[in-house]
């Protein structure tokens, strides 16, 4: 991903919290020189100083053959938004469009032995619906193995993370103001979070 030097992270924790809030990520393989894309939820970790993400397929998903021995790239997103050249001091300006995005590159292992895939769907569950945690405890072991059987779980050691936030860092202080306000007065929720990033970077 092109990254101009004034729209980058400032450090792996910022790039860390993004991609955990917008976890929901597209995971992008190619096969025959063909790309596949499946969209996952992703649970987040860093083990010592490595990033690992983890997450299932539908064991009918051929692209969960696919990962096996693979480069695997995984594409968070989210909020973007258009901003329009009203915003500008200048008249002769033109729309563009402000985004935040993470591309995590890395292997993958496929999680064979059932204690490790408990395991995952324990950390999924704690991450997407804590309430949930108590009734899967209450489930009995035939039931959860035999959920077990429909999936792939799989981890990815992430060796490359690159990550951008276009957020009209090259802009002047009253243009990024008009910009935010624009915003945040918005009636979608993706431009208002927009906003909020604009404001704390």
């Amino acid at each position: 991903m092109y990254v101009p030097a004034q729209f980058q992270f400032k450090d792996q924790q910022q790039v860390l919290d993004f991609m955990q809030r917008y976890s929901f990520a597209t995971l992008v393989t190619a096969k025959d020189q063909l790309p596949m894309a499946t969209y996952l939820p992703f649970h987040i970790e860093l083990r010592e100083s490595t990033v690992v993400l983890s997450s299932h397929f539908a064991k009918a998903n051929p692209q969960a053959q696919e990962l096996i021995d693979r480069p695997a790239l995984v594409i968070f997103s989210e909020p973007h938004a258009y901003i329009a050249p009203k915003n500008y001091d200048k008249q002769e300006n033109v729309p563009t469009w402000n985004y935040i995005a993470v591309h995590a590159y890395g292997k993958a292992a496929i999680l064979h032995e059932e204690t490790q895939q408990l395991e995952l769907m324990e950390k999924m569950i704690a991450t997407y619906d804590q309430d949930y945690l108590e009734q899967w405890a209450s489930l009995s072991m035939a039931f959860k193995l035999k959920m077990l059987k429909g999936i792939v779980a799989f981890e990815i050691t992430v060796n490359d993370l690159q990550a951008q936030q276009k957020l009209s860092q090259n802009k002047t202080e009253n243009e990024r103001k008009k910009i935010i306000n624009d915003l945040e007065n918005s009636k979608h929720s993706t431009e208002q979070d927009l906003a909020f990033y604009m404001k704390h970077t």
